[in-house]
């Protein structure tokens, strides 16, 4: 446990809530982008700028985000109490963002198979995957603020 001043504290957890809003815009974003390339022709001017912005949207905003989230997230933890640490609602919430980084671990996978032209999967099921990282966001929100358990 570490115990932070009440202002590193406020400014720990405003950092964590903006990484965790990047890092969710992006993981709301890159599916539909998923969607709109699977009706692009392979080869195809858009395609390609697909291809870039996918990338960009990844590396350049999610991946960063996430280890801010991360980082902050970790160091807001390690200020609860060592009690707290077996709370129903942080186990829960745990397994929310376990669930966001195995999304994000499959969007990477994804976004490689557009980028060989491999993609197999339909626009339905990106439709669909693009409702789920909203789903995890929402168990992760009740969670912490409600602690139902």
């Amino acid at each position: 446990m570490i115990e932070l001043s009440s202002d590193a504290y406020l400014w720990i957890k405003a950092l964590h809530i903006i990484s965790v809003m990047a890092w969710m815009a992006g993981m709301l974003y890159l599916p539909r982008l998923f969607v709109y390339h699977c009706e692009a022709e392979t080869g195809s001017e858009f395609s390609e700028k697909l291809k870039i912005m996918e990338r960009r949207l990844l590396y350049a905003i999610i991946t960063p985000a996430m280890i801010l989230a991360l980082i902050f997230g970790g160091l807001l933890f390690l200020n609860l109490g060592s009690d707290a640490w077996t709370d129903g609602w942080v186990l829960a919430k745990g397994v929310f963002v376990i669930g966001l980084f195995a999304m994000y671990d499959m969007m990477r996978k994804w976004r490689k198979d557009f980028a060989a032209d491999a993609n197999t999967k339909s626009q339905k099921f990106y439709r669909v995957m693009n409702e789920v990282p909203t789903v995890l966001m929402i168990g992760v929100v009740i969670f912490v603020v409600v602690k139902p358990f």
